[in-house]
């Protein structure tokens, strides 16, 4: 029986249309082929651009197509030019979180033999692990609401049980599914800064409750500027690493020049219900037009949404699929001769793109 499933497809500003075209050509000819599963793209607009023009950066019409949709896709929302009246940028993909409670940010770090990064690996050396950041609380919690005087600024940090104890089992089941996989070492890692913060001890402290059900894999802590140090001498050490928001953020980008750029880092936002895959770079509205983005994050990202759906739906081509995408992008990086000029080449997007078809091709 062939199962059908609706992506709601957020292009958004600058690059975002010009990655999302080859990403969404990849995928319908992967599904072409397969006889388990089809895939059917609406698109929702939003972003900057479209708030500039209406006064809206997220229609209720595409609040509406992602709440329907089977999984979101999305490319790039916002533009530095363009900003709300308080003087923050546009940024939908923080309203999709909350409304939809993605509280679960999967921010993967990779690096396979031949792949440009600034890291010394001995030879043949790989990284394979996965930043888990809480999405929908922590420092972003008072995103737009804090408050501001002529000789104070106050922003509120907030962390709840409830939401954290969602996380940590989260991250510990994807910690179990990574040692099934024999990509993980069944390893948690908690990252905060409990040593200082009542706040972070009230989160490692629900870690090490949660723990207690997991009793068959490893769990441990990190302070998160250890973690920041240890990311660049010995990166190699760490399989899950699951922390809170701001600290998120930052260190997922860390994990980003680790690979050798935005260019290669995917990302997913995930609830119970529903989940985001975007790349973790913005709009890069300087090189919009000029055919020359990277579209490896936005193809690996399409990769993390047909294992998701696969996993979720027990279609196990899609999870193979999911595998084979995400093989191909390192295969043509490992290779070398189909590099965006981030990545220190010459390719357009379009050839780029071509490559990784070409190689899911031929590995049939």
């Amino acid at each position: 029986m062939v199962q059908s499933f609706e992506i709601a497809v957020f292009e958004g500003d600058g690059i975002g249309p010009e990655i999302t075209a080859p990403t969404l050509r990849i995928l319908e000819a992967m599904a072409k082929s397969q006889q388990d599963y089809q895939l059917a793209f609406t698109q929702a607009p939003a972003g900057a651009a479209l708030y500039a023009e209406t006064g809206e950066s997220l229609p209720s019409a595409s609040m509406e197509t992602a709440r329907r949709a089977d999984a979101i896709l999305l490319a790039a929302l916002g533009l530095p030019s363009v900003r709300y009246k308080d003087g923050t940028e546009i940024s939908p993909q923080l309203d999709l979180r909350i409304e939809l409670d993605l509280f679960a940010g999967v921010r993967p770090v990779r690096v396979v033999p031949g792949q440009p990064t600034p890291l010394k690996l001995a030879d043949g050396q790989t990284i394979d692990f996965v930043l888990i950041r809480e999405s929908t609380e922590g420092l972003f919690h008072s995103k737009g609401k804090g408050e501001v005087t002529r000789d104070e600024a106050r922003e509120t940090l907030l962390i709840t049980r409830k939401t954290s104890e969602k996380l940590f089992r989260f991250a510990f089941d994807y910690a179990q599914q990574r040692k099934q996989s024999g990509a993980g070492k069944g390893r948690v890692t908690c990252v905060d800064k409990a040593n200082v913060f009542r706040a972070f001890a009230f989160f490692r402290e629900i870690f090490d409750g949660v723990a207690k059900e997991y009793s068959h894999l490893t769990a441990d802590h990190a302070y998160v500027d250890a973690t920041a140090l240890w990311m660049v001498e010995k990166p190699w050490l760490f399989d899950v690493m699951v922390t809170e928001n701001m600290f998120g953020d930052i260190l997922s980008d860390l994990g980003a020049g680790i690979m050798g750029g935005l260019g290669l880092a995917p990302s997913a936002d995930i609830g119970h219900d529903h989940a985001v895959f975007q790349p973790c770079h913005g709009s890069a509205p300087d090189i919009a037009g000029k055919g020359v983005a990277n579209p490896f994050a936005m193809i690996l990202s399409a990769a993390m949404m047909l294992d998701w759906l696969g996993t979720k739906h027990k279609i196990e081509t899609m999870v193979s699929d999911g595998a084979r995408l995400r093989d191909a992008v390192y295969q043509v990086v490992a290779d070398g001769r189909m590099l965006t000029r981030d990545l220190g080449g010459n390719s357009g997007t379009q050839a780029a793109a071509d490559a990784v078809l070409e190689q899911i091709t031929a590995k049939g």
